[in-house]
């Protein structure tokens, strides 16, 4: 699930979510996704999960910062968001 194998495209067709959201919460370093020599973003299905639950966070209230800060403690074993 890890190996970054889709285009943004497919992603925004996964999440319902524009390819402008997308590159927010990658600017906001939410998520990470692989680039090519050209460039092109590649995710995986983990970075769908990721976004989709992301996206359910922020329309709960919760800040793009908050979510860094979860996504922090969540690498270093802590909860999910």
């Amino acid at each position: 699930m890890e190996e970054k194998v889709m285009y943004i495209g497919t992603v925004c067709e996964l999440t319902g979510l524009s390819e402008r959201q997308i590159r927010y919460y990658e600017e906001r370093k939410l998520i990470f996704p692989n680039r090519t020599k050209g460039g092109v973003r590649k995710y995986s299905f983990e970075d769908v999960a990721n976004l989709r639950e992301i996206n359910r966070s922020l329309k709960d209230g919760f800040r793009t910062f908050e979510l860094r800060s979860m996504l922090d403690k969540r690498s270093h074993g802590g909860r999910k968001l």
